[in-house]
Formats: structure tokens, sequence, C-alpha cells
């Protein structure tokens, strides 16, 4: 991690930072005050404060750049598919409903299949993460940049829950990522992501995931010097499963993971 002045935020991502944080004061005060869950299709859990923050996201957006569409996780597909800004209004809805301070504001673009901006927002702590692609990674005036470490006898393994792993064919590889890595946490969500590109940690591993939970942290990682792919070693946010890693590592772990 290097500290520098950031460089002068382009168009896009100053919109984009700029409707994060309308977004997350909006989430702020549900969580510093009340809401109803219910509870998805799926399982998950959604408040209020989900609706309203990404429909304050996409009203900011379409207003300064009608021709990008969106993908969101509560109002899903909307206008362009070629270009389009995928949304999580809160990522960690599950932490965010038990009033633990580890969930964000996700913001990506996504142009012709590639991920060149992301903006990640704890409207808790206020820490703000972001990348554009040739401009590095950034939190705030601090520029980002993922370990050194060359082993994983050295690295600190990160994941999400267990109960998503395990039932994987992927499950026998992680235990054995585990018995190789100096320490293992299990910081889930967009946290896991941000320390990697910090350099605080190597190698974050995770399952069931959809694009909104990804997309900002493949460039964040990226533009970090690190590298983010699927188990399967593809420079993918549609899998559902995510590899993050200091890049040196990547291969290493990529084989360990593999089902034997």
């Amino acid at each position: 991690m290097g500290i520098g002045a950031a460089p002068a935020l382009h168009p896009i991502m100053d919109a984009a930072i700029a409707a994060a944080r309308e977004a997350g004061e909006i989430a702020l005060r549900y969580y510093r005050g009340g809401f109803e869950v219910t509870i998805k299709p799926d399982l998950t859990p959604v408040t209020q404060a989900d609706r309203e923050a990404e429909t304050a996201i996409t009203t900011r957006l379409r207003r300064a750049f009608p021709d990008i569409g969106f993908l969101g996780e509560e109002f899903g597909q909307q206008g362009s598919t070629e270009r389009r800004w995928i949304i999580d209004p809160i990522d960690g809805t599950k932490n965010f409903v038990r009033h633990i301070p580890i969930w964000a504001v996700l913001l990506a673009l996504q142009e012709k299949g590639q991920v060149p901006a992301g903006v990640v927002l704890n409207p808790v702590s206020g820490e703000l993460f972001w990348a554009r692609k040739g401009d590095g990674a950034w939190a705030n005036d601090t520029r980002l940049r993922v370990s050194d470490a060359a082993t994983l006898r050295e690295a600190f393994l990160l994941h999400s829950s267990l109960s998503l792993l395990r039932p994987t064919p992927y499950w026998p590889g992680f235990v054995r990522l585990v018995d190789g890595t100096a320490r293992t946490r299990g910081f889930g969500d967009y946290y896991g992501y941000c320390l990697v590109a910090q350099g605080k940690g190597e190698i974050y591993v995770e399952a069931d995931l959809k694009p909104w939970d990804v997309a900002p942290m493949k460039i964040l990682i990226e533009e970090a010097g690190g590298r983010l792919t699927d188990f399967s070693g593809r420079p993918n946010i549609y899998d559902g499963t995510v590899v993050a890693t200091n890049g040196r590592l990547h291969d290493e772990v990529l084989r360990v993971l593999r089902p034997l």
C-alpha cells in the first residue's frame, strides 16, 4: 500500500462515487433507525433500504448517462446490456440486518463484458474504495497494492461462509488451502476483497455469488496488481465462484483448490 495523490476523477467515476454516497446515506438511515426484513425466494434477506438505495443509484445515473443500462440485485436488468451499471445496493445484507458494520454499496460499470470501473463504499466506516482501468486502485488518497507474498505458507487465506463452500466439489481443495496457509480468516462479502487489494491478505475464496457481488471487486483487485478469476481460472464474474489473490499465488491456489 502506498500513499500519494489520487488522479483527477473521470466523469464516470465522479458520478459513480456520488451515486454510491447517496445510496449509502439512505441505507445508513435505516441501519441506525429501523427496517422490516423480507425473505426472498432464494432465502436471502432484503429490506426497504436495499430497494430504496438501488432506486437512488439508478435514478441519479440514468439522469447523467441515459444510454447506460442497469443490472441490479433488486430490480434486475434495465436498458442496455452492452454498457451497463452493475449494482448491489447493500452487499452484506445479513450483516446489515444484525447491525454488524461490515456491509457496503457496490457499483461497477460493465462495457462489452469487461469491467473498467468500480466503487465500494462502507457507509458505517466511511471507507471508500474505487478503481478505474489504468488509474489504479484507491482507498481515498491511498493507492492500493497487493502483497508480495510468494508462498502459501506465508499467506493469509480469507473466505466467506464455510457452509457455501462445503457442498461444492472444491471443499477438499479448500481444506488443503487451510492446511497450507499461515492463517485463515472469515471476512466475507466485500471486505475480504478489499483486504487482498490492500496487501493485508493474499487469498480470498468465495462461492454462491452473483455478478453484482463480484463486478467492482474484479477491477479493484486487478488495478491493485492482483488477479481475480472463477475456480476454473477464467476471468469471469458470472460463474458463481471467485478466487482473488495477490497474483503471485494465483496459479498455485487454483491447482490446490482443483478437485483431485
